[in-house]
């Protein structure tokens, strides 16, 4: 780190990277010490809980009010669990359930959790809408598609997440449920006047921020009312309508800035600190910079073009060291927790309540399930999916078999010999491959659960709808049919 000036010292103060590996490399424990802002977790940086509490302890140790973040979502987007799958189910099977206190509850075992291993703010929840059928990259994410109805769950999450001193960050501001593209490839454009952003996304934003929300997270998605920048790099966005109309005063954090959405226009090198500037002059207050391939020269090349912006006057200091006090409130370090063995029993209750049955799902005998693979947005990654570990757990004889759309032949041979056939898909209406092979399975009968936002029927078979693909959300599909085992 150069020699520290005032605009040096406060550029690195908003500045929450990611970084590669379970234990925290030397660059980053010295540029904690010197005054960076914080990082943020991922799933590469987790093994279990202990080994996270030992991590963020050693970087505690470097300065006692480091900014510690992570995606814990539940359901699909799990960091803590991304080995196993999540204890609890997601917000659209809790938006299911519709039960906003069961909401707090699910959202307070998550804060009592993050809270034993030493995270400070969590990036959720998700204050979208699921509006898009096909919307790439929120889906069961959200809560559901009624900002009414939503609405309640994004406030009861929140006030879950911090009773134990964990900060919640409302996602991703002025909501994504509507756009058909994901952000982390390319820049959505959502067609919404400003009435109707009013009437539909910003419910659940207005309802977090009464809520006391600490944080709100920016999207990366153009607001034509609002001009032709993305929401984090619009002012109207940020400080006009999140703080000027809806009132919030707490910190603003950007989606990641290397995502396709900006760095696309802006790039991935010194155009990252060109996005740091354009997200600060418009009111961000803390920056996540997610990359894994992160260290102290690309720190310098970010924080260096935010001096360089305050010293030729296109960024204020007022503006810089507003936004680093405001990142440093969110490393207020939670209330005390003991790491504890992950208890499901609250979240298979949770997971239980979502559940949706179409017809009378029934097994003749031990079935072939057949967990049709897709893949995962690159918000969740890759983690185990599928109900065929669950119910060879739960039905002695069951074959399950991981496959592929695209290899129908095989898929029918094997089917039409079962006694009994689970069909598992993963938002299956937005696959052509997998809708094309569920026509081609209307010759045998089977059950299909569906783990994404449910879609058309795609058949008339019987069906369960879990709303989430987590563990306990398959788990509880699972003990569903193994209890209808030869009734």
């Amino acid at each position: 780190m150069t020699a520290g000036s005032e605009p040096r010292r406060l550029a690195e103060a908003v500045l929450l990277p990611g970084f590669a590996g379970t234990t925290a490399p030397d660059w980053l424990r010295r540029r904690l010490a010197e005054g960076l802002g914080g990082v943020v977790l991922f799933g590469r940086n987790v093994v279990d809980d202990e080994q996270v509490a030992a991590l963020t302890s050693a970087l505690r140790a470097e300065r006692n009010d480091v900014v510690v973040g992570i995606d814990e979502e539940g359901g699909d987007v799990t960091r803590l669990d991304v080995s196993a799958g999540s204890f609890v189910p997601g917000p659209l099977a809790l938006g299911a359930a519709g039960d906003p206190e069961l909401t707090a509850s699910v959202a307070a075992a998550l804060g009592e959790r993050l809270a034993a291993c030493g995270v400070t703010v969590n990036l959720a929840p998700c204050a979208d809408l699921t509006l898009a059928a096909e919307d790439p990259i929120i889906g069961v994410r959200a809560f559901g598609s009624d900002p009414a109805a939503a609405s309640p769950h994004v406030a009861a999450y929140v006030s879950g997440m911090q009773k134990y001193g964990v900060a919640a960050c409302a996602k991703h501001f002025p909501g994504h449920g509507a756009a058909t593209e994901d952000s982390h490839v390319s820049l959505p454009v959502l067609p919404r006047t400003p009435a109707e952003l009013r009437q539909i996304e910003l419910v659940p934003f207005a309802a977090a921020i009464e809520a006391g929300v600490r944080a709100v997270m920016s999207g990366h998605l153009v607001v034509p009312a609002w001009g032709q920048e993305p929401a984090t790099f619009s002012r109207v966005a940020l400080t006009d309508v999140l703080r000027g109309q809806l009132g919030f005063t707490g910190a603003v954090v950007t989606d990641a800035l290397e995502m396709g959405a900006v760095s696309g226009s802006f790039g991935r090198h010194d155009g990252l600190g060109e996005a740091a500037v354009r997200s600060l002059s418009a009111g961000a207050d803390a920056l996540c910079i997610g990359g894994e391939s992160f260290d102290a020269a690309r720190l310098d090349q970010i924080a260096e073009t935010i001096v360089a912006a305050v010293a030729d006057g296109r960024l204020p200091l007022e503006r810089l060291a507003e936004a680093a006090a405001r990142t440093a409130a969110l490393g207020t370090s939670p209330s005390p927790a003991e790491v504890r063995p992950v208890d499901y029993t609250l979240g298979l209750s949770a997971a239980r309540a979502a559940l949706r049955v179409t017809g009378t799902p029934r097994l003749a005998g031990p079935p072939l399930v057949l967990d049709v693979h897709t893949e995962p947005t690159i918000a969740a990654g890759p983690m185990p999916w599928g109900l065929g570990a669950h119910l060879g757990e739960l039905v002695p004889g069951t074959r399950a078999r991981s496959v592929s759309p695209a290899d129908p032949a095989s898929i029918l041979a094997d089917a039409a010999s079962a006694a009994s056939v689970v069909v598992t898909t993963r938002e299956a209406h937005r696959h052509p491959a997998v809708r094309e092979l569920l026509a081609q399975l209307s010759t045998v009968d089977y059950v299909r659960v569906e783990t994404g936002v449910p879609g058309p029927d795609l058949g008339a078979g019987p069906r369960i709808d879990t709303f989430s693909g987590s563990y306990v959300s398959l788990r509880a599909a699972a003990e569903h049919l193994a209890a209808t085992l030869g009734r």
